[in-house]
């Protein structure tokens, strides 16, 4: 079969692409400014089929978000809120616990865990969360903790941040989430997240992560007032961390959500965006394995199609997702995993449920068995 590209420009990419060559940041750049949407699909499918033939995975997993209290106060974000604002909330520890296990018939192998950057809630106190769910729910996977909030513990305790890493992954830790991260562009940060990590510290966390065995996962916001050049970097860096630790497990590709955000005026992304987000991180990253349609960020619609533009993986069950649905998300806060499967088959896709680091899962209603 003969295939045409409506922009020629992309011809030398293809050659690579087909030859299994790396690309360049030039190359990104090029790939970003092109509006030939079905060329960057088809050659990201290239890449995601090379790797991953017809298999999607998804896992069945619930969010867990301990407070909305934040020092930070960035512009990004519609979560976080001031301890003196009436509507914010803490749990106690108890109240994890408890929501860790309630509400919920099937299986989950996996708790997601993030939240605001507390000015109270100390090292301590994760740490018994963490020992108290593992002794709840030995066999689920925690996945807890952006390098943003890493950082934000090292400062508050005024301790290194590998040993606030050690001490949360000999707490119960498995492996970790990959927000934070927004775009690695100094301009770009310090507009929407003066208060956070660098994107330096942002890398330095995560390499500190990998070189402790800890797998993490990694991210890019995009659709604020980032340019192709500040993507382009982001991915090339994250690459660059790639090869050196070979930590990274996923790429979840993240669309601004603006609404009750100090960038509110800034117009949400399309379908158009958010598939060419996934197209351009999968033939840019090279070395990480999975690239995620995170369903609830881009609706279960787009996350089908993207499924043919790179993507192998649509995430999962959730259960309660908040920070997204705080910035003026639509979709649903949960789905079933029937309903995983069923968007995944007709996709014309093989369904794998998996569990964190993309073991098959073989499961009953109410159990599972992790193969390895």
């Amino acid at each position: 079969m003969i295939v045409t590209f409506e922009d020629r420009r992309l011809e030398r990419v293809r050659e690579k692409v087909e030859a299994g060559e790396r690309l360049s940041y030039e190359d990104g750049v090029s790939l970003y400014r092109s509006s030939d949407l079905l060329a960057l699909g088809y050659m990201a499918n290239i890449v995601r089929e090379g790797m991953h033939g017809d298999v999607t995975y998804f896992n069945v997993n619930r969010h867990i978000n301990p407070t909305d209290v934040c020092v930070a106060s960035c512009r990004l974000c519609a979560f976080g809120k001031q301890k003196r604002d009436p509507t914010s909330y803490t749990m106690s520890l108890e109240q994890v616990w408890e929501t860790a296990g309630k509400g919920w018939s099937e299986a989950i192998t996996e708790f997601h865990i993030v939240g605001g950057l507390h000015p109270e809630l100390n090292l301590d106190w994760f740490c018994q969360m963490l020992r108290g769910l593992k002794e709840r729910f030995p066999q689920i996977h925690l996945k807890a903790f952006t390098m943003v909030e890493i950082g934000y513990f090292a400062r508050r305790e005024k301790i290194p941040v590998r040993e606030v890493l050690i001490r949360l992954r000999d707490a119960g830790m498995d492996s970790m989430p990959g927000g934070g991260a927004e775009v690695f562009s100094e301009r770009v940060r310090r507009i929407i997240c003066d208060h956070k990590l660098t994107g330096d510290e942002w890398l330095d966390t995560a390499r500190t992560a990998h070189e402790l065995g800890l797998h993490s996962n990694c991210t890019m916001l995009y659709g604020h007032i980032e340019n192709e050049e500040d993507r382009v970097d982001h991915l090339v860096r994250l690459r660059g961390l790639q090869d050196e630790t070979r930590g990274f497990v996923t790429f979840i590709p993240l669309a601004f959500h603006p609404d009750n955000t100090a960038l509110s005026h800034i117009p949400k992304t399309t379908g158009f965006d958010d598939l060419k987000n996934i197209a351009v991180a999968r033939l840019m990253l090279d070395n990480i394995p999975h690239i995620k349609a995170y369903w609830i960020m881009m609706t279960p619609k787009v996350a089908q199609v993207a499924l043919r533009f790179g993507s192998n993986d649509i995430d999962g069950t959730v259960v309660e997702e908040k920070i997204y649905h705080e910035a003026g998300a639509t979709t649903s806060q949960s789905m079933r995993r029937g309903e995983l499967l069923r968007l995944i088959k007709l996709a014309g896709r093989t369904p794998v449920e998996r569990d964190t680091l993309y073991r098959p899962v073989q499961r009953t209603e109410n159990a599972f068995t992790v193969l390895v």
